[in-house]
Formats: structure tokens, sequence, C-alpha cells
């Protein structure tokens, strides 16, 4: 029992001690923050700024990214070209609606990504959807064509 300054001996304090508490989320934030930035993995690629509305998923998404230098993985996995019809002709067997995504570099050539969408194909996959990225829109951008437009009007 705690006891306040003052007060007759065997009344109770009617006040919550905060500091076990505080001290509790304080780890628990430090403990966040250490590991925010471990949660965000992936395969880093470049992809393209497009403007697009984004597509609902309900399920797992399954996720083809091709590198800058050309490298395959299926979400995280590794894979050549040959392994991954085969691992996606597994998942089409068992659900033959499963949507695949591909997520290329906005530098890997064009034939790369149609040879990786054929061998998505070749899997009997039929829903196959692209990942880019909404531009970003900024005063700079525009500075020029305003300038422009001052020069013609100008003339």
């Amino acid at each position: 029992m705690a006891f306040e300054a003052g007060q007759q001996r065997g009344s109770l304090v009617s006040q919550i001690n905060v500091t076990p508490l505080v001290d509790v989320m304080l780890v628990l934030l430090v403990i966040f923050m250490v590991t925010a930035p471990i949660i965000q993995q992936g395969v880093e690629v470049n992809v393209p700024k497009v403007k697009a509305a984004a597509l609902a998923g309900e399920e797992q998404q399954f996720v083809v990214s091709i590198t800058r230098d050309k490298q395959l993985y299926l979400n995280d996995a590794r894979l050549n070209t040959d392994e991954l019809t085969q691992k996606l002709t597994a998942i089409s067997a068992e659900r033959p609606d499963r949507q695949v995504f591909i997520r290329a570099d906005e530098d890997v050539p064009y034939g790369e990504v149609i040879r990786t969408m054929a061998a998505i194909k070749a899997a009997g996959i039929q829903n196959v959807g692209m990942v880019t990225a909404m531009p970003e829109t900024t005063a700079a951008s525009t500075a020029p064509a305003k300038r422009r437009r001052s020069r013609g009007s100008a003339r």
C-alpha cells in the first residue's frame, strides 16, 4: 500500500501509479522503432510512374519482380524462367483464376518483360497485371511549361 504525506495511517491513496505503464510503453516504442525498418522487405525495383488506379486484392498476391540486372523473383524467392514456370504451373493447377503481377524496373528491356509474361502465360495463368508507381507532380515540373506559355504570348 502506498501512503501520501500528511495522511493518517491506514488510509489508501486513490491515485494510480503510472510509472510502470510508462516504462512498458517506452520499451514497446523502442522495439517498434528498431523492427520497423526490418519489416520493409522485398526486391528493390524502380517501377515506371504512370497515372492508374490501384487494383483491389482480397488474397495473397503473387508478384514477379524483374530487377535492373534481369534477375527474376517470385515474391522474394529468386528463380530462373523455367523454375518460375514450374512454380506458377503448380499454383495454376490449384487455382486457375489466380492473378500474377509483374513488377519490372523501368530500365529492363521490353523484350525481357514480354519473355517473363510469356513464361507466366505458359504456366496457365491468364490474369497478368503490371505494377507501376504514381508519378510525382511538383511545381518544378510545371514551371517550364508556364515559362514556355509566357514566351509564346509575348511574341
